[in-house]
């Protein structure tokens, strides 16, 4: 199995748990960019169901921009819109209070690339997880080999099962699995990290 994983928009439990276990990962900034995938979108549970959240891109190069090159579009208010989807998703969550603020600040910035953000985020969530973990960004692409490498795989996630954790709409909509890490987070705080391995 390959170390090299796409860029993510906050990240699948299942995402996270293969980056905590995998030796030396890293994020690769050399495809062409591959949209309506989890570089830009993220799944959240709310009183409605799963929504999908996704920041709106530039490609400056049409087509042939390469990952590291896209840009973040704000023509629209989505950063607001997203902001507000996770506070009235995880207002009753357990670690609301102590997550949301980290949360908040990734909102108030504008960041120029996707990537910039990305990694952002995923610092965010290490920190709030209490992992250290080093990762690097690949210098020229790598060719994809088979359909297991995580380019690849995780641009495709569909119906990954994950053990099941309290979730604040599971008696209106059941358990949904593999959402946003940050679903785990809220609902279960400290423990997510068990939950993960």
């Amino acid at each position: 199995m390959s170390n090299i994983f796409p860029t993510a928009y906050l990240p699948s439990i299942h995402y996270i748990s293969l980056f905590l276990k995998t030796e030396q990962p890293k994020i690769e900034l050399f495809e062409t960019y591959q949209k309506q995938s989890c570089r830009t979108r993220c799944k959240v549970m709310t009183a409605n169901g799963v929504q999908t959240l996704t920041v709106p891109v530039v490609k400056v190069n049409g087509n042939h921009t390469l990952t590291k090159d896209i840009e973040i579009d704000y023509k629209e208010s989505w950063q607001q819109i997203h902001l507000r989807c996770l506070e009235s998703a995880y207002r009753k969550s357990a670690y609301f209070d102590y997550y949301f603020p980290y949360f908040e600040k990734i909102y108030r910035e504008r960041f120029r690339t996707l990537v910039e953000m990305n990694d952002y985020c995923l610092k965010v969530i290490l920190k709030l997880l209490k992992v250290k973990k080093e990762y690097l960004y690949t210098e020229d692409f790598e060719k994809i080999t088979d359909d297991n490498d995580y380019r690849v795989s995780l641009s495709k996630e569909k119906d990954i099962e994950i053990k099941p954790y309290y979730q604040v709409f599971a008696d209106r909509h059941g358990f949904i699995s593999n959402l946003s890490v940050i679903d785990l987070l809220f609902n279960e705080g400290n423990n997510s990290v068990n939950n993960l391995q």
